[in-house]
């Protein structure tokens, strides 16, 4: 697919920062027109990747968080979404719903199900000590512009 426009941010991991990488997004994705459905499924499932790399990914500890957006050919948004911090060993476990790392934070153990229901493709890549990058896809209906 063919790169229409891309913007590429990187946020210290403060938790104040999972809204500021959610309205970045959001306000970059305007220039397709998605409905206001699309862009609430998008600024989700880019939160939940952004509080994972934050709770789970740096767990208690400071870096940096990578965030691509691409405006592809033929409606499709991709977002990566990739940190540095402890990483996961065993990626099919912490994809299980209920699944948490941070039991006694009351986490939900849902991020990856959230993501999951508001994307068309997720793809989630870790390694122990390297991190993990969050990939997701979701093509945008017509909205009149087809």
């Amino acid at each position: 697919m063919k790169i229409l426009n891309e913007m590429k941010i990187i946020l210290p991991s403060n938790s104040v920062n999972e809204g500021a990488a959610r309205a970045a997004v959001s306000s970059f994705l305007i220039q397709a027109d998605p409905t206001v459905e699309e862009l609430s499924d998008i600024r989700t499932a880019v939160s939940e990747a952004v509080t994972n790399a934050i709770v789970h990914g740096y767990r208690g500890t400071k870096g940096n968080i990578e965030i691509i957006v691409r405006l592809l050919s033929e409606r499709e948004i991709y977002i990566r979404i990739k940190d540095r911090g402890c990483g996961i060993s065993d990626v099919k476990q912490a994809m299980e719903p209920l699944f948490t790392t941070a039991p006694e934070e009351e986490r939900s153990g849902l991020g990856f199900s959230v993501m999951e229901s508001f994307t068309d493709k997720l793809r989630v890549s870790s390694k122990t000590g390297k991190g993990t990058t969050v990939t997701m896809r979701k093509r945008l209906g017509c909205n009149g512009n087809c």
